[in-house]
């Protein structure tokens, strides 16, 4: 009786914390459901490589899963059209110019030498910079286009200009030694994006920050042949430059920027030049009818077999109910723990999980009718019902756990969805049966009341010996 007073304490801790769970962490729907952001990615050829082939495009669309998987976005759909498009559908972004910036950028970081005599030209042409920046965002809210060109025009010719203020190092140093960078958060509002080298980098690193400290040159760290960041090296690191091989990249960037730029350095460079040729937000593809439908089929056929539960296997009938109850908050509780995204066929395996469910609690109380039948007495019957019923749910439900490796490791996209949460169900189902269910179910013949043959199975007598569990 210890025993199942523990496992009922167990129980009731892990549903808590389920509820918890549900409340504090939704669970993110995917395209279908809440709709999102598609992008139809254009590969363009280059002189060198003057033909796409399968290879060039299933190495961009390599880059491009990197950078999404940056963003945080879940359960992306990314696939190939043609011989030169990719097409990308992000759920729940909102935002496709920014998914615009970082899936479509080439992230080529380089860091240069500044030249010697130049400091004069380089603030002068920052500043003509800064002001050519705050004149484009007045001009975007005008939305004159013709101003906003020219204005870019003038923009770029600047950036060149100050591109032609600095040198490479020899050998360059580039993105390509970087082993990683992320944004982090610096005094007031301002974000950095901090970098670290691999070994190679970092030699090279110190070696450029020797040669500038206490030249007062700056080091020029472009991104796509435009300056981002112009630091000075003090005097201090002039015998040995900036060991460690870690940098920092200022640039009074927002926190949005800050992560941008990191997914777009740890992305790497495409192998080819991009263009976005469409970007256009999309609704829940199932729209809301189809979803709502969906809710009411699921929660009519759920109440169905709990209504069937109870008429059918009585008390058991109930506490399976219970039981199921459980496993759904379980369930759901899992979901948003794990990250699950829930997509329309996500659903479905929760839904066809839950007969899983169902299916092991027949087999259960089919045993323990039989034993009930056969003469046993209550407390024999329901021990020998879960003892011989084990094996038949154990095979049952590690099959159907291969089939979803099976579709996981095989499938993709809403096919993965599918089999992951119908997994979760199954290994979730496991433990409801065996233990929720079978520690009410002693819990109820350890009950006066409740011990009764004919409140488990019809057609049983009711003088047979009930033994109580101690």
């Amino acid at each position: 009786m210890q025993r199942q007073r523990s496992l009922l304490a167990l129980i009731l801790v892990l549903v808590i914390a389920a509820v918890v769970a549900i409340v504090k962490i939704p669970v993110p729907l995917g395209l279908d459901l809440r709709g999102g952001s598609q992008l139809t990615i254009q590969v363009k050829p280059t002189p060198e490589i003057k033909q796409i082939t399968q290879r060039e495009l299933e190495a961009v669309k390599k880059v491009v899963e990197g950078r999404i998987n940056g963003l945080g976005v879940s359960e992306p759909v990314i696939q190939t059209i043609g011989t030169d498009k990719i097409l990308v559908q992000l759920p729940g972004v909102n935002d496709p110019e920014q998914a615009e910036r970082v899936l479509g950028g080439t992230a080529q970081l380089e860091f240069r030498t500044q030249k010697p005599g130049t400091e004069t030209q380089l603030f002068a042409f920052q500043t003509s910079r800064a002001e050519l920046k705050a004149k484009q965002q007045e001009l975007r809210s005008s939305k004159d286009q013709a101003a906003i060109a020219k204005n870019q025009e003038e923009l770029q010719k600047n950036n060149q200009a100050i591109a032609e203020l600095f040198e490479s190092t020899n050998p360059p140093l580039s993105g390509k030694f970087l082993k990683d960078a992320y944004g982090e958060p610096t005094q007031g509002n301002n974000w950095n994006v901090a970098i670290r080298f691999d070994q190679k980098g970092g030699e090279l690193f110190a070696q450029l920050t020797k040669n500038l400290a206490g030249t007062g040159r700056s080091i020029g760290i472009f991104l796509d042949n435009e300056l981002i960041s112009a630091p000075v090296v003090g005097p201090e690191f002039a015998s040995t430059g900036i060991t460690g091989g870690a940098a920092v990249i200022t640039g009074r960037f927002t926190a949005q920027q800050a992560n941008d730029l990191g997914v777009q350095l740890r992305g790497g460079a495409l192998p080819v030049p991009v263009e976005i040729a469409e970007i256009r937000t999309v609704g829940a593809t199932l729209g809301k009818d189809s979803i709502t439908s969906s809710i009411y089929a699921g929660a009519g056929g759920l109440a169905l077999v709990l209504i069937f539960m109870v008429v059918y296997y009585r008390l058991p009938g109930l506490i399976a109910d219970i039981a199921l109850l459980i496993y759904s908050l379980l369930t759901w509780a899992s979901f948003a723990l794990l990250g699950v995204t829930l997509t329309l066929p996500g659903i479905a395996g929760f839904i066809l999980s839950i007969g899983m469910a169902v299916d092991a609690n027949v087999l259960i109380f089919e045993r323990t009718r039989e034993e009930l039948q056969a003469g046993k007495s209550l407390y024999r019957s329901v021990e020998s019902g879960f003892y011989r019923a084990f094996s038949s749910i154990l095979d049952g439900n590690v099959t159907t756990v291969i089939a979803c490796a099976a579709l996981f490791w095989l499938g993709a996209g809403l096919v993965k969805g599918f089999a992951l949460t119908l997994a979760l169900g199954v290994a979730v189902s496991m433990f409801t049966a065996i233990t929720c269910s079978r520690t009410f179910m002693f819990l109820a013949i350890s009950i006066p009341a409740l011990r009764k043959p004919e409140l488990f199975s019809p057609n049983v007598p009711a003088s047979n010996k009930v033994e109580v569990a101690r």
